[in-house]
């Protein structure tokens, strides 16, 4: 180890360091960078980490320091000017001061921020998200949309305890001419950083069942322009334009309209407003309804007054009518009737007279058929006898020709000519009944019945 090597203390080496950046860094500097977080503590000084982003990646990172004083009159400021305090995740314009402390290391020490600066920042991501909804023609997408007759099924986004939608609610439920709606609370976040994809995740989950709601509403209660700066994020109003239902916003107080409402179906400054505008709607439908209803009932008392006039002029004519006509009814009747009666009486005695001829021609034939068919009878009296005997005579030569046909045939004159018959089993002898060898058999002639055993067969030819 060399002798002449100078050491030095920590302490000495970044003292040197404070002092050269004490002496490079004298005056303060504006520095644009996002406040990534503010980091404030119950003593009221803030240490801030700030950071800059290039395709939402950090390329340059430094912790910073407000302190009370400093801290309490800019946070006043940020309250007047952008109606909010100080606040992560926003794009500010810093007025710096660049230490270096032995035991802190290098930081920023913030002696100011401008607030009109922060301002201008939401109005450039305004402006870009705009551009890129024109670029894909969404701008008035869900405003071509089909808005429902009676907007009666209503999905909400909103926070449970948001002022903003009790009082959407209260005008909603308690209107005196009784409008009914239904209604579902999709809770989201409202503001800050995670608003934009709290509301795309509610979107999502209504889109599934979109067959229930007619609209969607989302609503808030008042805030300043950075409060609202995340209805100008381009995903969030991308989702809100190409939405397959109509989507209403009442997203509180405001002088210059966010995206998110430009693109809407239709936008109210506060929920109030928005809640009476589908008050409106029911009244829209039901005033003419009822107007028509008047109408209607009106029309209808002349119609049934102008009809019970016609009806009661058309009975009297009718009533007198029809006792002309039965007057003229009976009158004709009468005059039938005289009429049907004399003719009666002359077809009657027309009639009588013709039966009285017709009776007497019936006596005539009758009497001559009569006599007809007596004499026919003598004569099958006569006739009958002798065509007796005749056919009795002829059956009789008939029967004695069977009984001659039958006498031959009897087996005893079959026998008696030399036949005989051979049977087995008292059966005779076929080709069905056939006797084997050693069988005993039985032969039948006219003088005689012969017993003996087969001791031979043989088979004939055909």
């Amino acid at each position: 180890m060399s002798e002449n090597r100078q050491i030095f203390s920590l302490q000495q080496v970044v003292s040197s360091i404070r002092k050269t950046i004490e002496e490079r860094y004298q005056s303060s500097y504006w520095v644009k960078a996002e406040m990534h977080k503010l980091n404030l503590y119950p003593s009221g000084h803030a240490f801030p980490e700030l950071v800059q982003k290039e395709n939402d990646k950090i390329v340059a990172q430094i912790n910073a320091s407000i302190w009370n004083h400093n801290f309490q009159r800019i946070n006043k400021q940020f309250i007047e000017v952008v109606k909010e305090p100080l606040k992560e995740g926003t794009t500010l314009l810093l007025n710096v001061k660049v230490v270096f402390h032995e035991t802190f290391g290098l930081s920023l020490q913030i002696l100011d921020i401008d607030p009109n600066y922060a301002l201008g920042e939401l109005q450039r991501e305004r402006e870009e998200t705009l551009k890129k909804l024109q670029v894909e023609r969404l701008i008035n997408a869900n405003q071509l949309l089909d808005f429902p007759l009676l907007p009666k099924r209503i999905a909400i986004i909103s926070a449970d305890t948001s002022k903003g939608l009790s009082d959407f609610m209260k005008v909603l439920n308690n209107n005196p001419w009784n409008y009914q709606f239904f209604t579902m609370l999709f809770q989201a976040y409202l503001q800050g950083d995670v608003a934009a994809p709290s509301i795309i995740e509610q979107l999502k989950r209504i889109e599934k069942v979109k067959q229930h709601f007619d609209v969607v509403v989302i609503v808030r209660g008042g805030g300043g322009e950075v409060g609202l700066s995340c209805y100008n994020n381009y995903e969030l109003c991308k989702a809100i334009a190409s939405f397959s239902l109509p989507v209403l916003t009442g997203i509180g107080h405001s002088t210059n309209m966010t995206v998110a409402e430009l693109v809407a179906f239709r936008n109210a400054i506060t929920p109030t407003e928005l809640a009476d505008f589908l008050l409106q709607t029911f009244h829209d439908f039901s005033v003419p309804v009822n107007d028509a209803r008047k109408v209607l009932r009106s029309s209808s008392y002349r119609i049934l007054e102008r009809a019970n006039q016609l009806f009661s002029a058309e009975t009297k004519h009718y009533k007198n009518s029809a006792t002309n006509y039965l007057l003229e009814s009976k009158n004709s009747l009468l005059l039938t009737s005289q009429q049907f009666k004399n003719e009666a009486k002359s077809l009657l005695a027309h009639n009588r007279e013709h039966l009285h001829f017709a009776q007497k021609e019936c006596s005539n034939y009758s009497n001559r058929l009569f006599k007809l068919n007596r004499e026919r009878i003598a004569e099958y009296v006569v006739q009958l006898p002798l065509k007796f005997i005749n056919r009795l005579g002829k059956e009789q030569q008939h029967i004695s020709e069977m009984e001659n046909m039958v006498r031959l045939m009897d087996p005893k004159n079959v026998l008696k000519r030399g036949y005989s018959i051979t049977t087995i089993n008292g059966q005779t002898i076929q080709k069905n009944n056939q006797a084997e060898i050693g069988d005993t058999i039985t032969t039948i002639t006219y003088d005689f019945e012969l017993t003996s055993t087969l001791i031979k067969k043989e088979e004939n030819g055909e």
